[in-house]
Order: structure tokens, then sequence, then C-alpha cells
């Protein structure tokens, strides 16, 4: 027991290095490896444990950032509920290592566990998913077929063949090679045919990073002043433009809460948006916290007209829990908890938007999705069903900006534009701001806290990719299909118990595969 609990927990903090700020994709089927090892022949009970605190060794320091941004007791209770969910996917599969086949069923009992996850409970947390450690490794253009949640089960699928390579012998052994080698091969193939959707036509895009006032870690700090730097940064802009020094952009994109007041109510934020709207020329996406009522807010992607004003919007699918909204509020407040500390910054709940409709911004049709709303897939796939060829991220990473938070979400956006096939442009505060191709790679990027604008003309593609249906298809079908291959272990297991004891030398069934 000590050396599996010291093989669990090196192996959660090895797949802490496969994500931002060290990247080293190359070790999650290292650390695969070591999961599948200690789950393996044990009792559900124990393969929890295992679970369990692989998983804490993984979520603890990969969300560390949290600590620093959210408080330590919203990072504690976040990173202890992931850590539960890897060991319910330790339990799963402690189950299903009993099974022919063992190394599918831990591919899609970990798939399953990482799809509720980033939805359960409240709006989930999708940070640490595989898929998104793919994105500079060989298995990054699987992400155009199969989408992050396919690499993930093909990546978990290849691992567990390969220990299973490792604990068998004879013909099962070679078995599980040839399954290896058929996964892998099929898993690299994409390296040598890439999926490229159509381009239809081009658009001139404009990201403003206007910096955030002060420390540069609080965007509430000077609300007016951080509105102001965008003005002042799109009217740059524009005398550039009219100095030929550089193309006149179709739209320009603004980041989430480059207005962190209503842009609607606050006289001081209105005319600064117009002005700069004026200036340019062209349709400014605005990133505003906009008022719904004395309770709550909505944060919005607006789109601002120079001749028609605000028009379309797009609002925040996924607003993060203790960050942009308190569940049982009336809990916490009786608790004395909302009067002061971090949940005091919160003094209205932010409503969710179903918005699915591409934002019209000149020849552009574009998926926008407002800072952790990358990380999820329904909202982007939404928009891109309906038409959109091109995303737009806007973010604010000022809560986090001197943590790893800000590379880890650059990583994943570089990831959903590739099993998007779309080009994605990326407005931050003051973070990283950048224009992604659809390979993933990086064309532009700014520095943290500094004052810049992107311009660049990117090609619109046109269509829906095989990764953005397919990871759909796995998240409406993944958790049916594991919880029944639990139930059929469970069944089995049941039967064995119950099984009269066999004379010496016949066999009491077929081969479980276990060494």
């Amino acid at each position: 027991m000590p050396g599996r609990l010291a093989l669990a927990a090196a192996s959660g903090l090895l797949l802490v290095l496969a994500f931002e700020p060290v990247a080293a994709g190359a070790v999650v089927p290292v650390a695969l490896l070591g999961f599948g090892a200690v789950t393996r022949g044990v009792r559900v009970r124990a393969g929890f444990g295992y679970g369990l605190v692989f998983g804490a060794c993984f979520y603890f320091p990969h969300i560390w950032w949290m600590k620093e941004s959210n408080g330590l007791v919203a990072w504690l209770a976040l990173a202890a509920i992931e850590a539960a969910f890897l060991g319910l996917a330790g339990a799963g599969a402690a189950l299903v290592h009993r099974l022919r086949w063992w190394p599918v069923w831990v591919a899609l009992v970990w798939t399953a566990v990482e799809v509720t996850r980033s939805e359960q409970p409240f709006s989930g947390m999708p940070w640490g998913r595989l898929g998104f450690a793919a994105i500079d490794t060989p298995f990054a253009p699987l992400l155009t077929y199969v989408g992050i949640t396919g690499v993930t089960l093909v990546v978990v699928a290849l691992s567990m063949f390969v220990l299973r390579v490792l604990v068998t012998r004879g013909a099962e052994q070679r078995l599980a090679a040839v399954a290896a080698l058929v996964v892998a091969g099929a898993a690299l193939l994409p390296l040598a045919v890439p999926y490229e959707l159509p381009v239809t036509g081009s658009a001139t895009v404009a990201a403003v990073q206007g910096n955030v006032p002060g420390r540069g870690n609080d965007v509430l700090a000077d609300p007016a002043g951080l509105t102001r730097n965008h003005v002042d940064a799109t009217l740059a802009l524009a005398a550039d433009v009219a100095a030929g020094r550089v193309p006149a952009p179709d739209f320009v994109l603004w980041p989430e809460n480059s207005t962190a007041r209503d842009p609607f109510l606050d006289l001081e934020t209105n005319a600064g948006i117009r002005e700069a709207v004026a200036a340019i020329g062209v349709p400014v996406v605005v990133g505003g916290l906009v008022d719904d009522g004395p309770d709550h807010v909505r944060n919005q992607g607006i789109v601002w007209d120079p001749v028609t004003g605000p028009g379309q919007r797009y609002t925040k699918w996924h607003p993060v829990t203790m960050g942009e909204y308190i569940p049982w509020r009336p809990l916490f407040d009786r608790l004395g908890m909302t009067q002061s500390g971090q949940l005091a910054r919160i003094p209205r709940d932010m409503r969710a938007g179903d918005e699915t409709e591409p934002l019209r911004l000149g020849p552009a049709r574009v998926a926008d999705a407002i800072c952790f709303d990358v990380a999820y897939d329904n909202g982007i796939a939404a928009q891109i069903e309906n038409g959109a060829d091109l995303l737009a991220v806007q973010t604010s990473n000022a809560t986090f900006i001197f943590t790893g938070q800000v590379d880890q979400q650059f990583a994943l956006t570089r990831a959903r534009a590739v099993e998007s096939g779309k080009t994605t442009v990326v407005a931050s505060t003051n973070g990283i701001s950048g224009i992604i191709a659809a390979d993933g790679t990086v064309l532009a990027a700014t520095d943290r806290r500094v004052q810049e604008v992107l311009v660049d003309r990117v090609p619109l593609r046109d269509g829906v990719t095989p990764g953005t249906r397919m990871g759909m298809l796995l998240r409406a079908t993944v958790r049916p299909a594991a919880l029944l291959v639990v139930l059929v272990a469970l069944v089995r297991r049941r039967r064995e118990r119950r099984a009269p004891d066999q004379p010496t030398g016949h066999s009491t069934g077929h081969s479980t595969g276990q060494a």
C-alpha cells in the first residue's frame, strides 16, 4: 500500500507538468500509466483512495493560481472537489479493470468523469482536461478530428494498452501491443492528413489590450481609467489607420471588463465608447458589465456600431462560481461570509447567457466566448453550428495576472482553435492577447501588462469540423456508456462472489486479463 500511495502521488504531480507554465505534454501517458497501475487489482474503495491521492497531487498545484486570486477557501474547496472526482475515476477504474478490454473501459470511465466534472457541480471546472495538454504534442492535429474530449479518450486508452503490455505475458501481451500500435497509428495519422475547413473569405481584425491601471490585478480599482485606456488605444489605432501605418480593420475587439461599469448607465463610460467607435469608424465589440436589476449583472460582448450604436450581444454562458456569482447566497449571508473578504466583492450574482447566433461583424460571423467560456464545449459549438467562421475570446486576466492561469488559458484557447478549425482572436485587458491560426500557431501575441493593439488579416473558414461535432457527441454519450460498463462490472462481480467453489483443475470462467 505505501508503494501504491507513493506512485499515485508521484503520478498526480507529474501530470501537473503537462500544463502551463511547464507545458510538457509528453508526460501525460506516463502519469496515466501510474494511475492505471495503482487502480489495477484493488478493491473499489482502495481505487477511490488512490484516485483521490492522484487527484489531490494534481489539482491542488494545477490551480494554485486560485489561491492568489480568489482566496484560500475557494482554492481548497474547488481543488478538493476536483480531487474527489478523480477519486471516483479511480473507483471506476478499479472495477472495470476486471473486464476484458479493460484499457478501453478505463479510458471510458476517465473521460466520463472528466466531462462530468467540467459541468458539475454548478458550472463545473474544465481546467485540467487532458485534451488541452495536447496542443504542443504530436496529438494536436487529432483535436480537429475528435475534439478535446475525444483526445482525452484516445490518450487514456493508448496509455492503458501500453500498461497492459507491461503487466501481461504471452498471447495477451501480443494482442495488447497490436492494439496499442493501432490506437497510436490512428491518433498520429492526422499529422500526415490534417483536416482543414475551406477558406471562404477574409477579415482584418484588431484586438485591443488597453492595460489595467495601477498594480494591474484589479479591474474595479479604477474602472474609469480602465475604459479610458481602451479608448485611448483605439484612438491611437484610428490615427495609425488614417496615416496608412496599419490597414483599416473590419471590426475591433475589446476585452472582457474593458468597461467595468454599465456602459448604458455610466455617462463617462458611454461617452468614451462613442468617441472610440466614431474615430475608428467600424464596429467595436465592447466587453461590458451590464446591470440586470438590483441583484444581478450580465457579462456581455456588445457590438457597438458607429452609425446605429449598440446592437447584437453575447452574454457569458458560464459565470465563475464564487468569482462571479455565489450559489446558496442566503446561506453565506447568514454565515456572514459575504460581508468581508473575497465574497464581499460579489454584491450581485451574474446571470448566464444562452445566445447561439454568431456576432455579425463586417464580412465575419464571429463565435464569441468570454474568459472561462473558452474552456467549455457547448457555447462555442452552438455558434459554430449556426455559421460562425471566426472565433473571438474576450477575457480579463487581471485577477490572475501574476499567476500561471494566464498561460494556461491561452494554451487551452489554442487547443480550442485547432478543434474548431477556426482562426481565433483573443483580447485581454492585460494578460495575453493574440491571434491564433486554425492549426494552433500563434500569429501574434502581446506581453502581459502592456498597452498594445494587434491588427492582422485572417482567413474566414466556413463549416464545422469533425472535432466540434465529436466533442458534442461524446459529451452526450460517454457518461451513459461508462455507467453501462460499470453496471456490467458490478453484476459480474456479484455473480463471481455468489458462484460456488469449482473443483481443482477446472476453470472458474474466462480470463479477465489480470496478471
